[in-house]
Formats: structure tokens, C-alpha cells, sequence
């Protein structure tokens, strides 16, 4: 994990750190943006966050990871090739943020989570909104939560570890000098 922690850092800290003045998700403004999907859309770039990813949960056993869109979507597909990659293939899933309202209707798409163990996911949390809205769907959905996992910690550690769920980071804002 050393090698691919360290060549993503480095990566992040060149394409994905943007200075300027932001509104977040969480309604906090920012001097920076961490845009994560500069990375895990760059081909050459997502392959790394993947395995850093699986590595960085690699103890947790899970079968399938996800979490709310558009943030999660990238990260579980990533760690999906590179688990296939591996010859240890987990599965994908995508939450959305209100129930489909046509065809299947569901609020969960891909394989089935209903009785299996899953992580989820996502790119950057500052409170954990996003992410904690993803894990109160699985449960409603019938899948045990094996913990939460995102690339960049901006802060939600707290109030999702408050939710008695296990929290990685790959890496805190720290890691990335802003």
C-alpha cells in the first residue's frame, strides 16, 4: 500500500486540491475544493485509488461497496476493477438520493445488498451527510454495514464514528497541506 498511497498523494496534491472560494455540500464555505473526481476519472489515476482503497479496508470483509451518488460512484467502481484485478471481485452498488419513481423503483442500484455485508462509500465527507444518508438506505434495504470509507477526510469522522460505525480515511486534509 505504501508505493500507491504515496503516487496517489502525490497525484491529489497536483489535480485535485483547487483554490478559490467554495460553498461545500455541507453548506460551509472553503478556501479550497478537494475534487476528487479529477482523480477518480483520470484513467491513468483511479486504478491507484482503488487498491488504496481496498487496501485501506482490506480487513473489514465486505461483499459489495457504494454510496450515495455522485460522490461514492467513482470510488466503488474503482475499488470494484481493482478487487477483480485482484481475482478478489466485490460488487458495486449506487444509492440514490429519493427513490426512483419509475420502472424498478429502487432506491439501490446493481446487485442485490438485501443480506450481505457492505461498505459504503465516498470520495470526501466534511460532516458525513452524504455518506450516513447512504448507510440509513442499506440498513432500510437489508444489508449489515461493515463500516464507512472515504478518500479524504474533511471532518466527518466524529459524527459518523457517533453513529457507532467504523470510519478510514485514506487521507486527512493534513496529508494534503491545505
Amino acid at each position: 500500500m505504501g508505493d500507491d498511497r504515496a503516487e496517489l498523494l502525490v497525484a491529489i496534491k497536483a489535480k485535485a486540491v483547487v483554490r478559490g472560494d467554495f460553498v461545500l455540500s455541507s453548506g460551509q464555505r472553503a478556501g479550497f475544493y478537494v475534487d476528487l473526481r479529477r482523480i477518480l476519472l483520470d484513467g491513468r489515476v483511479a486504478p491507484l485509488a482503488g487498491r488504496v482503497m481496498l487496501d485501506l479496508t482490506s480487513d473489514l470483509g465486505y461483499d459489495a461497496v457504494g454510496g450515495l451518488t455522485l460522490g461514492a460512484d467513482p470510488v466503488a467502481t474503482a475499488m470494484m476493477h481493482a478487487a477483480a484485478g485482484r481475482g478478489t471481485p466485490v460488487d458495486a452498488f449506487v444509492v440514490r438520493k429519493k427513490d426512483k419513481e419509475h420502472g424498478t423503483r429502487r432506491r439501490i442500484e446493481g446487485p442485490e445488498v438485501a443480506g450481505k455485508r457492505v461498505l459504503a462509500v465516498e470520495d470526501t465527507s466534511t460532516t458525513g451527510a452524504s455518506v450516513l444518508s447512504a448507510v440509513e438506505a442499506l440498513h432500510e434495504a437489508g444489508a449489515e454495514v461493515a463500516g464507512v470509507a472515504v478518500l479524504v477526510d474533511r471532518g466527518a469522522r466524529k459524527n459518523v464514528t457517533g453513529h457507532g460505525l467504523i470510519y478510514r480515511a485514506a487521507y486527512e486534509l493534513a496529508d494534503l497541506g491545505v
